[in-house]
């Protein structure tokens, strides 16, 4: 098994700096790959009530026969359950999807600024925590605007800002903010849907090291200190995405592969969608 690092988030819980995510998974498919990605070392589980996939999840865990304070299970909170009360009744409903008395973090999907809720919604988030349903909460795709509103209204710096983030969109000026306000940054997309996996820099680097392109982009994330969650539903790949420990970039291969940011979004932008 692969002994994957681990970061310590703000209030001293420890989460897998390697970890699986779901999205686009469809549920009936997710307890096979969850299982796959159990089977290969992977400890962190990341889905959202928007994936459709939390009992798949739930279901994988539950057949591992590993110990449930052995693993770290995210879940996210959708945008039409924003606001206080909404977003507990939507929890509930993840926890029994799931199948578990609690998760190790919760997140806000989005922050909406048109909605203007995700403040309302932090409150229900800090409640959540005081009962212990959750170990962690923290927020998905905010940007400083946003993380300063939360400051302004809370004494509860989330612990996470998991944001879409891989060489072609590097968000250098956010990962400084969620460095200096404590805030652990996790990435979504990490392979950027594979679009660099064939651009000469990460197929270079590669081939000296002998491990794959994907392998080189998620090393190299682990190195600048993001937290990672790469997709796979092929066996081959899940297992190879969490081989990353037998190899390390140098500087000149690291800033190489920063020379390719290029603010390349494969996802929304966090201003404008809503």
């Amino acid at each position: 098994m692969p002994s994957v690092p681990t970061v310590t988030l703000n209030n001293g819980v420890v989460m897998p700096q390697l970890g699986f995510g779901v999205f686009q998974v469809p549920d009936d498919e997710t307890a096979p790959a969850v299982s796959e990605a159990l089977a290969a070392g992977y400890r962190s589980i990341d889905t959202a009530a928007l994936y459709g996939n939390e009992r798949g999840v739930g279901e994988a865990v539950r057949a591992s026969g590993i110990a449930r304070e052995e693993l770290f299970i995210t879940t996210k909170l959708w945008n039409s359950d924003q606001g206080h009360d909404e977003a507990l009744a939507a929890f509930d409903a993840s926890l029994d999807k799931l199948g578990m008395d609690y998760v190790d973090l919760y997140l806000i999907h989005w922050p909406t600024p048109a909605r203007d809720k995700y403040v309302d919604t932090w409150r229900a988030f800090e409640k959540l925590l005081a009962e212990g349903r959750t170990r962690a909460i923290g927020v998905s795709n905010f940007q400083p605007a946003h993380l300063d509103r939360l400051a302004q209204t809370s004494d509860t710096v989330p612990a996470v800002n998991q944001i879409e983030l891989h060489p072609g969109l590097q968000q250098r000026e956010l990962r400084e903010y969620d460095r200096a306000h404590g805030i652990a940054t996790e990435a979504w997309s990490p392979l950027a849907q594979g679009a660099l996996l064939k651009a000469d820099t990460v197929t270079g680097i590669a081939g000296r090291h002998g491990v794959t392109p994907a392998q080189v982009v998620l090393r190299w994330h682990l190195q600048i200190g993001n937290v990672v969650i790469p997709k796979s539903v092929t066996p081959e790949r899940i297992r190879q995405n969490i081989d990353v420990f037998g190899f390390e970039l140098d500087e000149s291969e690291l800033a190489a592969i920063d020379a390719l940011d290029e603010g390349m979004r494969t996802g929304l932008d966090p201003d404008t969608f809503n």
